[in-house]
């Protein structure tokens, strides 16, 4: 048998250098890459500066009296008129129209999520004769247009004698709100681990207090944010008060902002004007900078589930 003679090893240095070939170099495209971030970027400075400036604008006038506001309205004021807040506090009847409106919203937000959430639950969770039926019913609502529901409504409060009181205004607050509200966390709910309920039902936990103890807080986020939605559609609702809420002393705070501005054809308060809209514009702007982060977190979490 013949072997193969394989010449000796010799020392590292008298080795022949190994040709090392470099790897081709990827050129990434950064031109196009950096044009679309500046165009983008370009496009949110002039959005936030069309969002921003009218809320500036507002704040500033509303510290103004009559004659600066129409000799030099884009101005800083001379000196901050606080007597214009006083006065469409207590004048305008501001503080009234303000405490109507927190009621109102207030109990609707909470009936509102309360009822919401528990139909949405049972819909996620539960597989039954008509489920689907009764969850597009509730995504049809959201397509009904309110202005074909005043007149039967109109009717329907009358005949339950709901009409002109703030519990009629609860009412129909949370049957506004409930088709959205079922339908965000519906898509909510599916997305919770189920294993953590089957762990309690095995514990002896009943159906109930799975829900309210378990489920209910794992939803934070999706109720956060379908609460801040809510809010901000109740307290801007202008349509409904006007049809079902007449009298003076029941009126919220869009109705009491139309109130002061059809009157000064006649008395010319545009200083107490805008003091009134910013009175009605800060709760909205405070709700979302204290839960901006919830709601992007529940607006964000069925999609990184």
């Amino acid at each position: 048998m013949k072997t193969t003679d394989i010449p000796p090893a010799g020392p590292i240095e008298d080795r022949p250098p190994v040709s090392k070939t470099a790897a081709p170099v990827v050129k990434e495209k950064s031109g196009e890459g950096s044009v679309l971030n500046v165009f983008s970027h370009g496009v949110l400075v002039i959005w936030a500066i069309m969002v921003i400036m009218p809320l500036l604008w507002a704040v500033m006038t509303s510290f103004k009296d009559d004659n600066s506001i129409f000799s030099s309205p884009w101005s800083l004021p001379d000196k901050l008129h606080f007597e214009n807040w006083s006065r469409a506090w207590g004048e305008a009847h501001m503080s009234q129209y303000f405490a109507n409106t927190a009621i109102v919203v207030g109990c609707s937000l909470v009936g509102t999520l309360v009822l919401g959430s528990m139909a949405a639950y049972v819909l996620a969770r539960f597989d039954f004769p008509g489920n689907r039926f009764i969850y597009f019913l509730f995504v049809g609502g959201m397509s009904f247009p309110i202005m074909l529901a005043l007149v039967p409504l109109f009717y329907v409060m009358q005949n339950l004698h709901l009409l002109n009181s703030l519990q009629g205004l609860i009412i129909a607050y949370i049957a506004y709100s409930l088709p959205f509200t079922v339908f965000f966390l519906t898509s909510f709910f599916r997305t919770l681990p189920t294993s953590i309920a089957e762990a309690a039902f095995v514990d002896g936990a009943s159906h109930t207090r799975t829900f309210f103890q378990i489920m209910l807080p794992m939803a934070k986020p999706g109720l956060i944010s379908v609460g801040i939605f809510n809010f901000l559609g109740q307290w801007n609702q202008y349509m409904l008060p006007t049809v079902l809420n007449t009298e003076p002393d029941k009126r919220v705070l869009a109705q009491g902002l139309v109130e002061l501005a059809t009157s000064q054809g006649y008395k010319g308060d545009w200083s107490g004007l805008f003091a009134g809209l910013v009175m009605a514009m800060l709760p909205v702007l405070g709700a979302y900078i204290i839960f901006q982060r919830q709601v992007v977190q529940g607006l964000t979490a069925g999609a990184l589930k």
